[in-house]
């Protein structure tokens, strides 16, 4: 827990650690920053803290056009709560109260809209229809200031429900309007490129192994779904997939770290939509693949200290715990690689993308297909799935859970409920919920005892590998236990028979 005093100290440090944790409101300027904003530090007296930039907004405050405090990385507070706020966050990052409101959001949540508001007002100082607009209001700033595209255009895309509301929430938020807003950036800054495309920084806190992140997934990588490829500088590798999005399709780009660059604070995208609406929603799935809201001082600093895994950590901080930007997806290509090696998992993925994805318009470079839905695989024919019976019945009593909405794998979910619902599928077992419960639900504190890479990796650093012996050695590892499993598969991956997936489910 912190208080204001230590939230004083990290102002008057610029601890850029603090960023997206809280925000810092001068009542004597009017404006609202992050905790490292370069500025003059302000006299103690004058400071007001918030917990979201919605909150210091709805107190009046505009944001500092400096330090842009709406675009620091979600507080890593998200990623591990599991109670009503956490859940809640999640799902308006996702851009639920936009596309279904404030009753379709309590509804996911299984409150009333009266007890939402009431939890999130009492926490974060806004409600849900606050926070969705800050949201908007930076998917704005956004789009004003990286394209040319027409006002009009940017305000129905940024979610706003008329150009009257775009502009009042503009001038509000940013203190400037619209037009002035664009000004600010010159026009050789922004981009032209066509068809929805935008280029944008994906921000995160302290150290990011974004090399770990690559090899993580170009292991995993389906043809025709996703790539690694070349980047814009040498030595540096770009990962580029397509997207089932709520509007459209989409092709999101985002390059590796050259090793001087780990610390920068930054990761450079591209997106290219179909429909610009879906903008919010892309960049925060993409921050949920690549785990940027996370906090790796914090994890780093409780594994560093493990007699097991402290000389994994100190040689090679900021490793993150990937997640996925479709859990459905994720969720079929678990069964996939129930007992299989990763390279085989990856070939019956792509098989059965090839057959019931959906091809998009233009290819991009090796991009083709949206791989399948849930709902297109319940139905598929058994004989295009190469695997024993049992598993080709896993895997379609799975998919039709999953689009019948009997399993929910969504950001609002509770963990521990999604987690029984699997576990009552026929085929579906521990190894196959925790993985899902690492990836798909986020879970920061998810241990696979049984898993082969696990295994490797413990015993690789002369420690028991057995999976008693791994659990109990795991409990010093709480609440990070997700990033101890891929600090044991990357010290296992020099074993290529050694995958993630090839265990029991």
């Amino acid at each position: 827990m912190i208080d204001d005093d230590i939230r004083y100290r990290a102002v008057d440090s610029r601890d850029a650690r603090f960023d997206g944790v809280f925000f810092t409101a001068v009542t004597s300027t009017g404006i609202y920053c992050r905790p490292s904003c370069p500025a003059v530090t302000p006299k103690r007296v004058n400071c007001t803290f918030y917990p979201s930039a919605a909150a210091a907004q709805g107190a009046g405050f505009r944001a500092c056009r400096r330090c842009r405090p709406d675009a620091v990385p979600g507080s890593p507070e998200w990623n591990h709560r599991a109670d009503l706020v956490g859940r809640a966050m999640r799902l308006i990052g996702d851009g639920i109260v936009d596309r279904e409101g404030v009753a379709g959001l309590a509804q996911r949540l299984g409150y009333s809209s009266r007890q939402l508001q009431r939890q999130l007002t009492a926490e974060l100082g806004a409600g849900p229809i606050a926070l969705a607009r800050a949201r908007r209001a930076q998917t704005a700033r956004l789009l004003l200031q990286t394209t040319e595209l027409p006002v009009t255009e940017i305000a129905f895309a940024a979610g706003f429900a008329s150009v009257r509301q775009f502009n009042d929430t503009v001038r509000e938020v940013y203190d400037r309007t619209p037009s002035g807003l664009r000004a600010e950036v010159t026009a050789g800054r922004r981009t032209a490129t066509p068809a929805g495309g935008l280029t944008l920084r994906l921000a995160y806190r302290g150290a990011l192994d974004s090399d770990h992140l690559i090899d993580f997934l170009a292991l995993r990588a389906v043809p025709g779904v996703e790539e690694v490829v070349p980047g814009p500088r040498p030595g540096v590798r770009a990962y580029r997939r397509t997207l089932a999005l709520p509007y459209g399709h989409g092709i999101a780009e985002v390059d590796g770290l050259a090793p001087e660059d780990r610390t920068r604070g930054w990761l450079d995208c591209r997106l290219f939509l179909a429909d610009l609406r879906d903008l919010p929603t892309a960049v925060q799935r993409l921050r949920i693949l690549f785990d940027l809201d996370a906090d790796p001082d914090a994890v780093d600093g409780r594994l560093g200290t493990d007699p097991v895994l402290g000389a994994l950590v100190r040689a090679r901080p900021g490793l993150r715990s990937p997640g996925h930007v479709d859990p459905h997806e994720l969720a079929v290509r678990a069964v996939l690689g129930q007992q299989v090696t990763v390279g085989a998992a990856r070939t019956l993925a792509g098989r059965l993308a090839e057959k019931y994805g959906t091809a998009l318009p233009e290819p991009s470079g090796g991009l083709r297909l949206l791989f399948p839905t849930a709902g297109a695989l319940a139905v598929a024919d058994p004989g295009d799935f190469a695997m024993p019976a049992a598993r080709r019945r896993a895997l379609t009593g799975l998919c039709a859970a999953l689009a019948e909405g009997v399993v929910r794998l969504d950001g609002g979910v509770d963990r521990e409920e999604a987690a029984a619902q699997l576990l009552a599928l026929p085929g579906i077992g521990p190894w196959t919920v925790g993985y899902l419960r690492m990836r798909a639900l986020a879970d920061p504190d998810v241990f696979l005892p049984g898993d082969v890479g696990v295994r490797h990796g413990l015993t690789r650093l002369g420690a028991p590998g057995d999976p008693k012996s791994a659990d109990r050695a795991a409990e010093a590892w709480a609440p990070w236990r997700s990033y101890a499993v891929h600090r044991l598969w990357a010290g296992a991956a020099h074993d290529t028979s050694t995958g993630t997936e090839n265990t029991r489910a």
